[in-house]
């Protein structure tokens, strides 16, 4: 076998596309991809990570032992840039609560001048934070594993910004003065390398503060602030145009995620897009929360992805710089996802629909196709003999139109009656009910139900749907609380009252906050036989500081709505046959809610069925786990429901 070919897509490219990086192992290695040369750049006993190349593609920065190191492609020898990087002091890495709610799950702790002369850098200070444990049960003598993971109305890492010159190796620390903060969320260069953009938040999260710091001295100035009454959504929708006097924001202080434009002293200069809708992110580089997939300075044009024309779809569009001429550029029914090229000449759209697997073509601006790179395989739901989603809209109590799609079974007959399971999420703007290809794990097990003659129905809640701020707002110090099952209620009803439900036999299930949902509607009604619970969390007290408080604020703060929310305080509620499903090693949703959910369950005398997967983490995520864990599902769904008698 070809060496060269075993490696593997990379993880990074330079920007002159002479270079890849490969982390292997530990280890970081350079291809050359003009000789196939395969270069090492670190071979020691310490973990290197989360290696980056130089805007100029001539140097790659990296992580050893929680400090940034560079390594000079050209004489290949490398150079430490921070010192002091320890368990609890991380330079140019992030800590686990920053990685997973603020970054998108990408190691983004460190960032180029756009010049490649130096490094803007965060350095998180976790002495302070408790820990986790967990026990690793391979060895013959176990060990304990231990994770620095704030709980909610604990201390988070203290971080600060610094940006440190390649030619001196010296850190100039930013000074945001007088203003006080709980999160730096985000840092980004301006145009011209010499200043840097910082965001803060404040501990409930409805203050943002962007500042301009200057990257020589450390001096901030304040620009702007962005509050709102339940919480400020960070993202990456901060543009600075060539002129060096405006920037280009995305602000919901309309209820809407909409577009503006600022003075750079922070005044606005007016709204770009306007309406009852709202963007979402256009793909772009892994972990950014991007709208904007490209601003054309030459014609004065954004090209953007929104759900202008439907909650369920997501297309490009453009407009230009005054808000005029917003046109849509994506034709094909569905959702896509945009990826520009760096000079706007050409851009890559990743589309896709419920009867359509996705597709990978090259466009020009206008929409012009130039070359599928990719083919929709077609051929996959004819060969599978997949059966065909519906979209549909289902009306809360008081009108709301809720999002929602159903998978009947396979040679339905509309004069029999089903079986249904609702599959949930409902988490704040975070919809299941998409025009998206459903494939593979949880797409193909809805139509293994099918196959079993199960009916399978998503319903986003108001909160969920991803319609609007103020929609989402309602469920601010009440997480997984009244509003979310009350609408998911509503969605049962309608499903109920369909004349081919068997309404005996409605079952619920979900993953994560899905689990959640589920253990919140079979304890709080009566409307589910049975149900599904993976990695719930049954007490937000148990979660981590950032996602929590954003919506619940602190414990000390909330202690009336903590109780509430909490399903391990409900355990003797549960109505239905349950399952419950964790991984011994999850260090997102900890395996302690499951042990608190299912003591309740045993104080209470309720028996219920269990499957533990051990050293597996939040997703379960290795083939045979996956596998394992789809398949208790549907023999759990068969026994239940007496399918195939």
């Amino acid at each position: 076998d070809d060496p060269i070919e075993e490696l593997g897509w990379p993880n990074a490219f330079d920007p002159t596309g002479r270079w890849a990086v490969y982390e292997k192992s530990d280890n970081i290695f350079v291809l050359d991809l003009r000789s196939s040369k395969l270069i090492t750049v670190t071979m020691t006993d310490a973990k290197e990570k989360s290696a980056r190349f130089s805007p100029d593609g001539k140097w790659l920065a990296f992580i050893r032992d929680n400090d940034l190191y560079v390594w000079n492609v050209k004489d290949q020898e490398e150079q430490r840039l921070t010192s002091g990087g320890s368990e609890t002091l991380l330079n140019g890495t992030l800590s686990w609560v920053y990685w997973e709610e603020l970054f998108g799950r990408v190691d983004q702790g460190y960032f180029w001048a756009p010049d490649s002369s130096s490094i803007a850098y965060l350095q998180s200070d976790e002495s302070g934070v408790g820990e986790m444990h967990y026990v690793d049960f391979e060895p013959y003598l176990p060990r304990l594993i231990r994770q620095r993971h704030p709980k909610p109305g604990t201390a988070n890492p203290r971080v600060r910004a610094g940006v440190v010159q390649l030619d001196d190796a010296e850190t100039t620390w930013v000074d945001l003065g007088s203003y006080p903060y709980e999160y730096l969320a985000r840092v980004k260069w301006l145009p011209d390398s010499k200043r840097l953009a910082v965001q803060t938040l404040n501990r409930p999260q409805t203050e943002l503060e962007l500042f301009f710091a200057d990257a020589e001295t450390g001096h901030t100035s304040h620009v702007m602030r962005e509050t709102n009454e339940g919480w400020v959504n960070v993202h990456d929708d901060l543009w600075f145009l060539d002129d060096g006097e405006h920037f280009v924001w995305l602000s919901e202080r309309d209820g809407y995620a909409h577009l503006y434009m600022f003075d750079m002293d922070g005044e606005l200069a007016h709204q770009i897009t306007r309406g009852e809708w709202a963007l979402r992110p256009s793909g772009g580089i892994a972990g950014l929360d991007r709208s904007v997939a490209y601003v054309d300075e030459r014609d004065r044009r954004i090209y953007f992805t929104s759900l202008a024309s439907a909650s369920t779809e997501r297309h490009l569009y453009r407009i230009h710089f005054d808000g005029s001429g917003m046109e849509q550029i994506s034709n094909s029914v569905g959702s896509h996802a945009i990826y520009f090229r760096s000079d706007g000449d050409y851009y890559f759209d990743r589309s896709s629909a419920l009867d359509r697997p996705p597709s990978f073509v090259l466009h020009r601006p206008s929409g012009e196709s130039v070359t599928t790179v990719t083919a929709s395989a077609q051929s996959i739901p004819q060969r599978f003999d997949l059966q065909p989603w519906e979209l549909l809209t289902v009306k809360a109590r008081d009108g709301f139109e809720m999002p929602a799609m159903m998978l009947k079974p396979r040679f339905f007959d509309a004069e029999k009656t089903y079986p249904a399971v609702v599959y949930v999420y409902g988490g704040p703007s975070a919809p299941t009910v998409v025009n998206a290809w459903t494939g593979r794990g949880r797409g193909y097990f809805h139509q293994m139900l099918a196959d079993n003659g199960v009916v399978v129905f998503y319903v986003d809640n108001r909160s969920a749907a991803g319609k609007s701020k103020t929609d989402a707002n309602t469920i601010v110090r009440q997480l997984y609380g009244p509003v979310e099952l009350d609408d998911l209620l509503d969605g049962v009803a309608w499903l109920k009252a369909q004349p081919y439900i068997d309404d005996t036999q409605v079952g619920v299930w979900g993953w994560s906050g899905g689990g959640s949902m589920t253990l919140q509607s079979m304890t709080g009604s009566k409307e589910f036989a049975a149900g599904v619970a993976v990695a719930p969390v049954t007490d937000w007290r148990y979660y981590d500081t950032i996602y929590t408080e954003r919506y619940m604020k602190r414990p000390q703060d909330n202690e009336a709505g903590y109780e509430s929310s909490s399903n391990a305080g409900r355990a003797g509620n549960l109505h239905g046959r349950l399952m419950i499903v964790h991984g011994t090693y999850d260090d997102n949703v900890h395996p302690q809610n499951t042990w608190s959910f299912t003591d309740g369950l045993i104080e209470a005398g309720i028996t219920y069925d269990m499957m533990i997967y051990p050293m597996r983490k939040h997703g379960i995520s290795d083939d045979a786990a996956q596998a394992h864990v789809y398949k208790s599902m549907l023999e759990f769904w068969q026994r239940n429901f007496a399918l195939g008698d």
